[in-house]
């Protein structure tokens, strides 16, 4: 293998939601004959991804909307489904409720992704094919979607969970390490205006979601974790009821193409648990 870039940033090109007339919309199954997949057209533009290691704690959680943690897992295979579920999602609670205080963790979904050269982005096109990593900037819920994915997920509880603070949080993950091929850049969630954030339709065959593209905005910060080890694992903030300016709510992230990394780098593989975090102080509940 080449040599690994050991600088503090690297300079590469992000892909942002070009300007559009329309709501912008994907479908997440392969759509009926004659209707494009997605409208959703990107301009890239070149930022600067900074080192977050060499941040220190002020890239927490509820300050950027994402943290960087050391956990060794025991899971040996997570290409093993049950291995995944038996494994991985206890001892993943049980880190998500130590590191943020949250007084439940439900785990509602993950998805495990493996580059393969030529196929398009963040999409799985037959059986053998995996989900590739996602290479436009999102954010993986709106404020809407946070509370109706929580509805779609939990209905009997949703009104008496929604009296609490929740969040939703991913935990990524490398399953090889170390990640030099499409790295996971994330973005200051302080650097994000409002404007920043447009929200997009995700269609299921079963229901239809929301999640945030983005536009481009040079206030944006940018920072990734280079050469990320599986005994690392990355928070991000995907949404939060909370909305009195004092939190992170939502944070940018997307695969990139680090300019800096080996021609022979393997292909990354990572997984990331989707989580709501219940907390103990209750709120108003959103509507």
């Amino acid at each position: 293998m080449g040599k690994i870039s050991v600088e503090p940033y690297v300079r590469a090109s992000l892909n942002y939601l070009a300007a559009a007339n329309e709501k912008p919309f994907s479908y997440a199954y392969e759509p009926p004959p004659g209707v494009r997949w997605s409208n959703v057209e990107t301009e890239a533009r070149e930022v600067t991804i900074r080192d977050l290691r060499a941040a220190g704690d002020d890239l927490s959680l509820d300050r950027a909307g994402f943290q960087l943690l050391v956990h060794q897992t025991a899971v040996k295979n997570f290409w093993d489904e049950d291995e995944v579920a038996r494994v991985y999602y206890p001892e993943s609670i049980a880190l998500l409720k130590r590191t943020t205080g949250a007084a439940e963790v439900r785990i509602f979904d993950h998805t495990l992704r493996r580059r393969v050269p030529g196929v398009e982005s963040g999409r799985a096109t037959g059986p053998d094919i995996p989900r590739q990593p996602a290479a436009r900037v999102h954010v993986d819920q709106t404020a809407g979607s946070g509370v109706s994915r929580l509805r779609y997920a939990y209905p009997e509880e949703a009104d008496e969970l929604l009296r609490h603070r929740i969040a939703v949080v991913n935990l990524w993950r490398p399953i090889k390490s170390p990640v030099l091929d499409a790295p996971l850049a994330v973005c200051d969630a302080r650097s994000v205006g409002p404007h920043d954030l447009v929200a997009s339709d995700l269609l299921f065959r079963d229901r239809h979601g929301e999640t945030y593209n983005v536009t481009y905005n040079p206030e944006h910060r940018w920072f990734y974790a280079p050469s990320m080890r599986t005994d690392e694992a990355l928070l991000l903030k995907c949404f939060d009821s909370r909305d009195d300016g004092k939190v992170a709510r939502f944070a940018p992230h997307t695969a990139f193409i680090d300019p800096t990394a080996p021609a022979d780098a393997p292909p990354r593989e990572s997984i990331e648990l989707r989580t709501y975090l219940i907390f103990d102080a209750e709120q108003p509940a959103p509507h």
